[in-house]
């Protein structure tokens, strides 16, 4: 069975493919039957040619083109195959567009500045209990026996 795909060629990073008639179970890059068309997608703009009464006649006797090859022979039938992209922002500048409508809604507060304490006391004195406001252990002994008495 015959395929009409695509056989890799180039330098690692720059791919250009040709479009070849090849035997369905043969290598990608191995021997073809016949060159229809050559894409360069790396290429600024991209290039792609297509041979399309060799791409017919292939058709017709029998051969099955792959989803990629059949894609780029309906962008080749158009004006333009590869029309250019509108630029997109980048996440961060829509983040920063975004911080910066919402501080032009938000109304500006005024900025206080905090008084300086003179006589602050330290965490230790103010954390550790007196020897007076300590319990003594039958104090607490007490106060449980009170909670766990019912009224009659």
């Amino acid at each position: 069975m015959l395929k009409i795909k695509l056989a890799r060629f180039g330098k690692r990073n720059q791919p250009h493919y040709r479009i070849v008639v090849n035997e369905a179970r043969s290598k990608r890059d191995g021997q073809y039957k016949a060159e229809i068309g050559h894409y360069a997608p790396t290429d600024t703009p991209k290039l792609l040619k297509v041979d399309f009464a060799a791409y017919k006649y292939w058709i017709s006797k029998g051969a099955i083109p792959t989803s990629t090859v059949a894609s780029l022979v309906k962008r080749s039938q158009t004006e333009t195959p590869f029309p250019e992209k509108k630029p997109r922002p980048s996440k961060k500048s829509i983040a920063k567009k975004l911080a910066a409508a919402e501080e032009a809604k938000a109304p500006k507060e005024k900025v206080v500045e905090p008084v300086a304490e003179e006589a602050t006391p330290d965490k230790a004195e103010t954390e550790t209990p007196t020897t007076e406001e300590k319990e003594s252990p039958e104090e607490i002994v007490e106060k449980k026996e009170e909670k766990n008495e019912k009224p009659a």
